[in-house]
């Protein structure tokens, strides 16, 4: 027996009854040989770890624009907190780790430079609008590019359905993507208050009282108890829920997020810059599409100005910045 099929048939040993088992995926869109000593998972995983656009992250905003300090998140390290969670989770719930993993790496791929304010400037200026999630699995069926010429990372459906679905209303199908949905938000709230105070748009004090009480004073604390409270609700379940009274604490903290950080004008005090940048550069590569590398300029000429969103997208912040500079700023100013 070789080393997978070992692998597959524990899983069929030890996990739960509610998890998704590698030897039963639903399969890729263009059938490949399976690997020696890999699950289809686990290759998925791979995939993602080693594509462009996953080292891309690192250089995305996840939340503060170009922030003076070594230790704020950024796209990547927002990514490998929410996989560090959902793996936590899902080991707990005797879930599988792999695809957990797989598709937590994967979620954000699509996401644009300058963090959401990107996303929301391609939302208004693109005819088909864009979402991140959505541009996530853009990525991973055609924008990456494998050897030989082959299109896309050609992705388990597990996978891919939990990349498009880890936001908006529509729930995976596995628990193991409905893991990666909820800790998502999870990393996402807990990191960006240790931001927020880091950076001084918020104060510890300022936090109401009655939410950090039940879910907890501390990073560290929130955390535990988050995990604690949706491992207690979702065994034996085939679902990933919290404990109603913590739902509506941690959500009702959500929303002071959005009110004091996400749309604070002084922690968003460079956003508008940011947006024109974004919206400059569609235009001028819509208008002079022989410009663009030449992947996206073959892409063009098939489906037009799809292919400059793909491409700006994709971008870096300090990319767009270059890009944006080198096409608009005389060269004698930089």
């Amino acid at each position: 027996m070789i080393v997978r099929q070992r692998q597959e048939d524990l899983e069929h040993q030890i996990l739960s009854p509610f998890a998704a088992k590698a030897n039963e995926s639903r399969g890729r869109a263009t059938h490949e040989d399976e690997c020696e000593f890999r699950t289809a998972f686990q290759r998925d995983r791979d995939r993602i770890i080693h594509s462009k656009s996953f080292r891309r992250l690192k250089h995305k905003t996840q939340v503060f624009l170009s922030p003076e300090g070594d230790h704020y998140r950024t796209r990547l390290t927002h990514t490998l907190e929410v996989s560090q969670i959902s793996r936590t989770i899902a080991r707990a719930l005797s879930l599988n780790e792999d695809l957990t993993e797989a598709i937590a790496m994967g979620h954000d791929l699509g996401h644009t430079p300058f963090g959401h304010c990107g996303e929301y400037e391609l939302d208004e200026i693109c005819e088909t609008g864009f979402r991140h999630n959505e541009q996530s699995l853009r990525v991973v069926d055609v924008l990456e590019r494998r050897s030989r010429g082959r299109i896309g990372l050609n992705l388990t459906e597990e996978v891919r359905d939990g990349i498009l679905n880890h936001t908006g209303d529509k729930n995976p199908f596995t628990l193991e993507g409905r893991i990666v949905k909820v800790c998502d938000r999870i990393a996402y709230i807990n990191h960006d208050i240790d931001d927020a105070i880091r950076g001084g748009i918020l104060k510890a004090e300022d936090i109401p009282k009655k939410y950090l009480n039940t879910i907890g004073e501390t990073h560290s604390q929130r955390i535990n108890t988050l995990i604690r409270d949706v491992i207690a609700h979702s065994e034996g379940k085939m679902d990933i829920v919290m404990s109603a009274p913590l739902k509506e604490n941690f959500l009702m903290l959500r929303k002071f997020m959005f009110e004091q950080v996400y749309l604070n004008k002084e922690a968003k005090k460079e956003e508008i810059k940011a947006r024109y940048i974004v919206k400059s550069l569609y235009k001028y590569f819509s208008e002079h599409p022989k410009s663009l590398p030449e992947e996206r300029y073959e892409d063009y000429q098939t489906i037009g100005d799809e292919a400059v969103k793909d491409y700006i997208a994709g971008m870096t912040d300090r990319y767009a910045v270059r890009k944006y500079t080198s096409i608009y700023v005389p060269k004698f100013w930089t």
